[in-house]
């Protein structure tokens, strides 16, 4: 852990790359996982002109 404290201190510069899996491993519920938080839900039907028409708040939400 001290030389990653030593080369973040020495960098110009850092990016972290993530992606979904860090959520799940940290136990921060996932999206559209088994138990997700839109698992009710389709991006297929929310991710439409006509979904916001008709529920602009959960499209938003979404």
């Amino acid at each position: 852990m001290q030389e990653i404290r030593e080369r973040l201190s020495k960098a110009g510069s850092v990016v972290v790359l993530t992606g979904a899996g860090i959520s799940a491993e940290s136990g921060v519920p996932t999206f559209r996982g088994a138990d997700g938080l839109w698992k009710n839900f389709r991006a297929e039907d929310l991710a439409t002109p006509e979904a916001f028409a008709r529920d602009p708040r959960l499209v938003w939400e979404w």
